[in-house]
């Protein structure tokens, strides 16, 4: 069944079953454009940063953009409260279509890195104010059902990013992996324009500007902290100070939010049962997400030796078990108003899944890759799924905007901390296992290493040096296992509120 079959109810307040449709397929195109300015760069990162600045460069383009999404989605939920969901929304696909040309242009890696980190502002605030948008045209039984759908167009960007990101980047370019988005952005901008309605009176509260400052300054610490680390050790000086940065920044926070009138994340949430639980698993959840995407496709195209284009197909498997079990998850919401046992099962397959991923070596049979990204994807449909439906019926109404974008925001935390850790792990990893493997003759060593170089190499030590970035990865998954363990057992925490008709 597509989006635009879906049967909904309708309230008095809510619009014709014409305009409603319109709308949902609106917000679902919306959600996926941007979507996939955070997949579409995967398998076009091992070109691209060879092309700018090297191996070591490679987590940054992805952390950028998670690190301002992070930042972007609580203050674009806060403005939807307060000025209505169509405004957020337009001005955002600006914003972030404003970064891919920056990235597009780009000559330099710290140029992409700065448009990366402009895209996620937009980003962010797409992702989340598409969400809260189903929840203010439908009621909470019918939610489920719709964010079932929005789940899987998130899973179809998963694949349709790396697999467009390949094609584009073996054709004519990586540049022009951020000149995709410009004509969808046109077209999302005009189509909301249509579709939803515009709020009947403007919000005369004030902005909570201070605290939206201190939250991006506390996510910031977050994330940036084991990129540091990685770099510096985490007895560093630099360390310490974003530490500092961190304890000022959230005393600073609480200390504003309980003075605020309208408080950007208000404290009151963090007292209730689902929205801590849930955003717990969420955040990870992210971690095991966005490790297996950023770094499979990374591993096939070094150790399997295969192209951009054919690692991005990889990923199909994985859209596919996430669209089944998040549209499945959906349907089951609905029906029943029920939904505390589905994330308690999905993060345990996930956990299965990430350790099978811990197997992968240079013999591992390309099916059986493909098998576990099946359950990956399965794992992960019924968390983005029941994770927004149940905070907004779990939240007053005027906080539904706010309450959504935690859920995102949290997930995001998750994927920039899990990939600044695990991309902290690799480059740890992949430095003691070819220590020494590297000749001298190849210019920038490891942080130059790549498929061609690695082919060039004699047959032993190109064995060597396989095992040796295989080895490294291993325990990036086992850490990604871990992090699902943990949201099996913190979803069994879970207080359920059953989902109303109205």
């Amino acid at each position: 069944m597509s989006l635009a079959e879906t049967p909904v109810t309708l309230a008095a307040d809510q619009p014709d079953p014409a305009t409603l449709r319109l709308a949902l397929i609106a917000i679902a195109a919306t959600l996926l454009f941007a979507s996939l300015g955070q997949t579409i760069v995967s398998t076009a990162m091992p070109i691209m940063v060879a092309d700018l600045g090297g191996m070591d460069h490679i987590t940054w383009v992805i952390t950028a953009y998670l690190m301002a999404s992070t930042i972007g989605a609580p203050v674009a939920g806060k403005l939807s409260d307060l000025y209505g969901r169509k405004i957020v929304l337009q001005g955002g696909i600006l914003v972030f279509v404003l970064g891919a040309v920056i990235c597009g242009t780009a000559g330099s890696m710290e140029m992409v890195i700065a448009g990366r980190v402009v895209q996620g502002l937009g980003g962010g605030g797409l992702i989340v104010t598409c969400m809260t948008a189903v929840g203010d045209l439908m009621p909470p039984r019918e939610r489920g059902k719709a964010q079932g759908f929005l789940g899987a167009a998130f899973g179809v960007s998963t694949v349709i990013g790396p697999l467009l990101g390949g094609a584009i980047v073996q054709s004519i370019g990586w540049h022009w992996i951020f000149f995709v988005n410009l004509p969808v952005g046109v077209v999302a901008f005009v189509v909301l324009n249509r579709a939803l309605p515009s709020p009947l009176e403007r919000s005369g509260k004030p902005v909570d500007y201070l605290g939206a400052a201190l939250l991006a300054a506390i996510l910031g610490c977050i994330v940036l902290l084991p990129s540091i680390a990685g770099s510096y050790g985490w007895s560093s000086l630099p360390v310490t100070w974003l530490f500092i940065g961190l304890a000022l920044a959230l005393a600073g926070f609480i200390r504003t939010e309980r003075r605020a009138e309208e408080p950007i994340l208000p404290l009151p949430l963090f007292f209730n049962n689902t929205f801590l639980v849930t955003n717990a698993v969420g955040f990870l959840v992210g971690m095991g997400m966005f490790g297996t995407i950023t770094f499979l496709p990374l591993f096939l195209q070094m150790v399997k030796d295969i192209s951009p284009t054919a690692s991005g197909l990889f990923l199909v498997p994985m859209m596919g078990g996430l669209i089944l079990s998040s549209t499945a998850a959906g349907k089951i919401m609905s029906a029943t108003g029920h939904y505390k046992l589905m994330p308690v099962l999905s993060t345990g397959l996930l956990t299965l899944a990430l350790l099978g991923m811990s197997r992968l070596d240079a013999a591992s049979a390309l099916w059986f890759i493909g098998g576990v990204m099946v359950l990956v994807g399965l794992g992960l449909g019924p968390v983005f799924a029941v994770g927004v439906a149940a905070v907004q019926n779990a939240v007053p109404r005027s906080m539904m905007g706010v309450g959504t974008a935690s859920t995102n925001m949290f997930r995001l935390i998750g994927g920039s901390v899990g990939t600044a850790v695990f991309g902290a792990m690799f480059s740890a990893g992949l430095m003691r296992n070819l220590a020494g493997e590297i000749p001298g003759g190849v210019s920038g060593g490891i942080g130059a290493l790549g498929a061609n170089v690695v082919q060039a190499l004699p047959e032993e030590a190109q064995a060597r040096v396989l095992d040796g970035f295989s080895d490294a990865l291993h325990p990036i998954f086992w850490a990604a296992a871990a992090a699902a363990l943990l949201a099996c057992l913190a979803s069994m925490l879970l207080r359920e509120e059953p989902l109303g008709e109205t």
